[in-house]
């Protein structure tokens, strides 16, 4: 029997494209696998538990601090529709953050605006990360981490780049963190009003930037990111000359925090 490829070939692509009709896609629009606790399963039948999943926010804003988070999920109570932040709309994350709070263990820790001028940002996330897992109820045999940098942690450790779209226990931090640091910004916004916090958190959107130009850096702000350093050649030329050195200073920063909800 002489079989036809070339209708074999279409058969194949228009089935394709019958399945995505199916699922409701539009054309061009690629479906993205929401986060599993495939990799948590995987140990806690090795015997491994509590595990836990850590993430931050504000790594990138103009002030304010960087929040860590570190969740353990209950496997018997994992709210449903749990994404990377990032993927949900700011009343869904609200939602989660109050399924995840009432159903897990988890704990927030703060890396202050001192902290990343003394430290660099990298340095303060990853204390605050580490901070976030020291600081909950029960210490966790295994950590996942999103991102390509382990953290200090007093267990095994897994990076895991672009976690917070894949490991769920990660994709729940996020959504602690995010919704922690979302209500901080917020109230500095009534301790520092003009800056439009309460808006857009402490990104460098040009509303913040115009802000920053015109009322010149707050206590919030974080000294050393360059929109920040034009603002106070600005508006304190005197203070721009003698900087910190941000690698010997020695001490805690007495503003740094770590709670446990």
């Amino acid at each position: 029997m002489i079989r036809d490829k070339s209708a074999k070939k279409t058969d194949r692509k228009s089935g394709k494209k019958a399945g995505m009709e199916q699922a409701g896609l539009p054309k061009g629009v690629i479906a993205v696998a929401p986060p599993s606790f495939r990799r948590e399963r995987a140990l806690i039948k090795r015997g491994v538990w509590p595990v836990a999943g850590c993430d931050e926010a504000g790594r990138g804003p103009l002030a304010g601090p960087v929040v860590a988070a570190a969740v353990i999920l209950d496997p018997k109570r994992i709210p449903k529709g749990i994404d990377d932040s990032k993927r949900l709309t700011a009343e869904r994350r609200e939602e989660l953050f109050e399924e995840i709070c009432a159903t897990a263990s988890f704990a927030v820790a703060f890396a202050s605006p001192a902290r990343i001028d003394r430290d660099n940002i990298l340095r303060a996330s990853l204390w605050a990360l580490a901070r976030s897992v020291r600081a909950l109820p029960e210490m966790p045999k295994h950590v996942f981490v999103d991102g390509r940098d382990k953290i200090d942690a007093p267990c095994d450790c897994d990076a895991v780049i672009g976690g917070d779209g894949i490991v769920m226990s990660i994709a729940a931090a996020s959504i602690i963190a995010k919704v922690t640091r979302d209500r901080l910004m917020s109230a500095l916004a009534l301790d520092c009003p003009g800056y439009g916090f309460e808006t857009h958190k402490g990104y460098a959107v040009p509303e913040h930037r115009e802000a920053l130009d015109r009322l010149g850096p707050s206590i919030h702000h974080r000294r050393f990111f360059a929109p920040v350093i034009a603002a106070r050649q600005k508006h304190f030329p005197e203070t721009v000359e003698v900087e910190p050195d941000l690698f010997t200073a020695d001490g805690e920063i007495a503003s740094d925090i770590s709670v446990t909800i």
